[in-house]
């Protein structure tokens, strides 16, 4: 397994044993977005859950390359190769799960789980989505510039408003989860040149590789119905994650665990 970009080094977390499962976040987070799950995980897998380039605390693409979801892809693979790990299971959510998706289409996975994956939106889902996406990271970098981000971490009802378009149910995400997620997203290097990326983004090729796709029945970024399209798309019934948002790694962290150990069974 190993991509066009040169062996690239990334920011990640390993737990566990077992076949592996590679974690991809989506725009703007961090690998720390999967840690309600990571230990459920790690009981039954090798779990790396990775930063991609220009984000978390993982260094940048190399100057020139784009911040498409190819490179981004491309990063995947290479970081596998340069880790030694051939064949992974791979999920992700949201930019994440398209790249999961992207992995299967190109059959250099075991298996793939997308958890609301972007690309299955109509021009004006992708043009709310955008919109909504920027907004988070203008109020992300100005309550970092301010020092706001940790009272709005800290009061439930802030905590709740500004939450509540990526959580279904914003009180388990901790204050301490929430505030370095705000400054993931204030921070990431990568995230105007993907969002931009984003907007001829389209659904991959086929898959190569067994996926699984999972939606929250309350993502208000990328509403449930895009489901209707990824199921046309891949030929299967998407499953509906009850309870969860469009990040559902907080909302159910036993459900989504359950997901990704059923998504990643080895494969014969």
């Amino acid at each position: 397994m190993s991509g066009s970009l040169d062996l690239m080094e990334l920011a990640f977390e390993r737990r566990g044993s077992g076949e592996p499962l590679i974690l991809i976040h989506g725009i703007g987070h961090h690998w720390q977005g999967w840690l309600p799950v990571l230990d459920r995980l790690a009981a039954e897998r090798t779990v790396i859950a990775v930063d991609l380039p220009g984000y978390g605390v993982s260094p940048a693409l190399p100057p020139g390359t784009p911040y498409t979801a190819e490179s981004l892809a491309d990063a995947v693979e290479s970081f596998c190769a340069l880790l030694g790990v051939k064949d992974p299971h791979v999920a992700g959510n949201s930019l994440g799960g398209y790249l999961a998706l992207e992995l299967a289409a190109r059959g250099v996975v075991r298996s793939a789980t997308a958890l609301s994956p972007a690309g299955f939106w109509s021009r004006a889902e992708l043009l709310y989505a955008r919109t909504v996406l920027r907004a988070m990271r203008a109020s992300a970098r100005s309550a970092a510039e301010t020092g706001r981000a940790a009272v709005t971490a800290g009061n439930p009802l802030l905590h709740a408003v500004s939450a509540g378009l990526l959580v279904a149910h914003p009180s388990r995400l901790s204050p301490a989860a929430m505030l370095a997620a705000s400054q993931a997203l204030a921070g990431s290097q990568g995230f105007d040149e993907t969002l931009e990326a984003m907007s001829g983004l389209m659904p991959p090729a086929p898959p190569k590789s067994p996926i699984t796709i999972a939606w929250g029945e309350h993502d208000r970024l990328l509403p449930c119905r895009q489901a209707l399209r990824a199921a046309r798309w891949s030929g299967q019934r998407v499953k509906l994650l009850k309870g969860c948002g469009h990040v559902p790694m907080s909302d159910d962290p036993e459900l989504v665990a359950r997901l990704l150990l059923r998504g990643s069974r080895p494969q014969s």
